[in-house]
């Protein structure tokens, strides 16, 4: 998910963009809301972290543009006025979300996921990549139109895998955000998942297709580039993901 923090102090804004970052996100940050306007004009953002105070155009003043742009970026103000009519009159004027500062990082990370978690659900149903098609709400993936049956561990680690598309998501990563353990846990659990993906979503049908999951030697694992290969359609019933 791409997310851009538009924050005036400059040691404050960039500790934020790179703990962001470390938390498998693509950040840019910005020190005043007319580089905010400006970046959220030119580039596709999921979420912005805002403070309220910052030089010439103000956070509120931003919000309003966002509003007449018709703008879909979900927003999460940091602001250091505490009255419950400042965070009434962000959320009134268009905000997801305020925190106040001083604030904990674990926090606002949580609350960075939770608003990224209400977005995907709510616009993306369905991820698409190179042939393969997976729907969150019907909970079924299918390949070429070949249903794919998958566990729900194989289902999370597919979907993980496919919303972080283009971009390497380490093995650390898939531990914590996937199987809820440690990065630095002692299993193998992640490499023994991904083998089941990568032959579920080879089935002999589909034999010579491009593989769907890349390994990034010393990096983790990501979804492969797309291919130019025509697909081959097929009518076959999809089938629900099956328990664990």
């Amino acid at each position: 998910m791409r997310i851009l923090v538009v924050e005036q102090d400059v040691a404050l804004g960039q500790f934020l963009a790179r703990s962001l970052k470390t938390d498998s996100h693509e950040t840019h940050w910005v020190a005043d809301g007319e580089s905010a306007l400006v970046q959220l004009d030119g580039a596709d953002f999921d979420l912005m972290v805002l403070d309220l105070l910052l030089p010439g155009l103000g956070g509120l003043e931003v919000l309003e543009r966002m509003q007449q742009s018709h703008s879909a970026c979900s927003v999460i103000i940091l602001t250091a006025e505490e009255s419950a009519e400042a965070r009434v009159r962000c959320l009134n004027t268009g905000a997801d979300d305020c925190i106040a500062k001083p604030f904990s990082l674990q926090e606002l990370i949580a609350r960075c996921r939770a608003q990224l978690r209400r977005r995907s659900r709510l616009n993306n149903d369905c991820l698409e990549h190179n042939g393969l098609l997976l729907n969150r709400r019907d909970r079924t993936v299918n390949r070429e139109g070949i249903a794919i049956d998958l566990t729900t561990k194989e289902f999370a680690l597919l979907e993980h895998l496919l919303e972080q598309r283009g971009r390497c998501t380490s093995r650390g990563d898939l531990l914590r955000k996937v199987f809820q353990l440690p990065e630095n846990a002692a299993t193998n659990v992640v490499e023994v998942y991904i083998n089941y993906l990568r032959r579920k979503l080879a089935p002999d049908a589909l034999a010579g297709a491009p593989a769907i999951i890349e390994t990034v030697r010393g990096s983790g694992y990501r979804v492969a580039a797309l291919s130019a290969r025509p697909m081959v359609q097929k009518s076959v019933p999809l089938l629900q993901v099956a328990s664990l």
